[in-house]
């Protein structure tokens, strides 16, 4: 069990860059593979960053490479999602999620989301 509270949405013009925080409670942040997805409105919600548990190697989605960059601060118990270059088809919902290991199929833990507007 984890509580997860994403912050730093807001309104940003496309080009234009964000960072997203999601701060941890509850039990050790370094137990969870986290995540960000994604979902805007009518669209079914979308992979975009993951991290190990121990920070390092990331996985991103193919269409948000070289523009968006998950890291981790275990220590702050906290994963970021960095969005450079941004463009009006980024703005949705960003979630932020976590699960125990790399062998688990779903994503069990989730925040309640931060919304992202890229205005053209």
């Amino acid at each position: 069990q984890v509580q997860l509270v994403e912050s730093g949405g807001g309104v940003v013009q496309a080009g234009g860059s964000l960072r997203l925080s999601c701060a941890g409670s509850g039990r050790t942040f370094s137990d969870y593979v986290m995540a960000w997805f994604r979902q805007a409105p009518g669209k079914v919600r979308e992979f975009v960053a993951s991290i190990r548990r121990s920070g390092g190697s990331t996985f991103g989605a193919n269409s948000m490479k070289g523009r968006f960059t998950i890291s981790r601060d275990n220590a702050k118990n906290t994963v970021y999602l960095q969005m450079n270059s941004l463009e009006p088809e980024d703005t949705a919902v960003y979630y932020c999620a976590a699960k125990p290991s790399i062998l688990t199929m779903t994503y069990n833990y989730w925040g309640q989301g931060t919304q992202v507007t890229v205005s053209s």
